[in-house]
């Protein structure tokens, strides 16, 4: 599902959070959203999934203005995972996974034998198949950070894991071949899995483009405010040493 953002503002009273958001994902590529804390990255993700209304501008899924996809459609095309995962109450891992089935299901009808075995791959695919029958409440944050489902907007879904798994994650995520927008604290791992990165400063998109095109010397000075050298290796990793 392609999604497109044109010209978001978001305003709290007399502080503006987003100032004239505009971007695009497509071609089943990984976009990640880079900036300092407090810079808009997930007050943006939040008008996508409508837990907050924008105050001007437009959002599309596949060129249909927002409004006019029901939230079960959306559903059944995107899933969020944030960067805080808490329940009210308690379920197993397998009823946490089989939650993403829900929105491909009519008002009574009950989850199948295929439902069941996508929940078992989903499940293996993050070496958590072993759990399946392990409350959510008694998980540690990063087995929890690995129950959820397939992705599409990703905020920091690797805040709770190790390094290991921040990586099986990551290459998960790119090697589902859809259109995933995440956003990354990781400058390094955003470069190493992202195909098109957004700097954010301030509400604002500041600096854009391929990994290596967006970060350098300069757009790391002006959005983080730090002197940094930047190299990349031949397989187009960056390593960024701070000065």
């Amino acid at each position: 599902m392609d999604l497109t953002c044109q010209n978001i503002h978001y305003a709290v009273g007399q502080k503006e959070i987003l100032r004239g958001i505009s971007l695009r994902v497509e071609g089943n590529q990984f976009h990640t959203i880079l900036g300092p804390n407090g810079s808009g990255k997930t007050s943006l993700l939040k008008t996508i999934y409508r837990q907050i209304k924008p105050d001007s501008g437009d959002i599309y899924l596949n060129g249909r203005p927002l409004e006019q996809v029901s939230i079960k459609k959306a559903a059944q095309k995107i899933a969020v995972v944030t960067q805080f995962n808490h329940l009210q109450f308690d379920c197993t891992v397998q009823e946490i996974v089989m939650l993403g089935r829900t929105p491909h299901l009519s008002l009574f009808q009950k989850e199948s034998e295929k439902d069941y075995a996508l929940v078992r791959h989903a499940l293996s695919q993050v070496d958590m198949l072993d759990k399946g029958d392990r409350t959510y409440l008694s998980l540690s944050g990063g087995e929890k950070q690995r129950v959820l489902p397939s992705l599409l907007l990703l905020d920091e879904p690797t805040n709770h894991l190790d390094i290991k798994y921040q990586l099986d994650m990551l290459r998960i995520v790119k090697d589902l071949n859809i259109n995933v927008l995440a956003v990354l604290h990781d400058i390094q791992l955003a470069c190493r899995y992202s195909d098109y990165l957004y700097l954010m400063k301030g509400g604002e998109i500041a600096y854009q483009g391929a990994p290596k095109e967006a970060i350098t010397h300069d757009s790391l000075q002006a959005v983080y405010g730090i002197q940094s050298k930047v190299i990349w290796t031949k397989d187009r990793q960056a390593m960024i040493q701070y000065l």
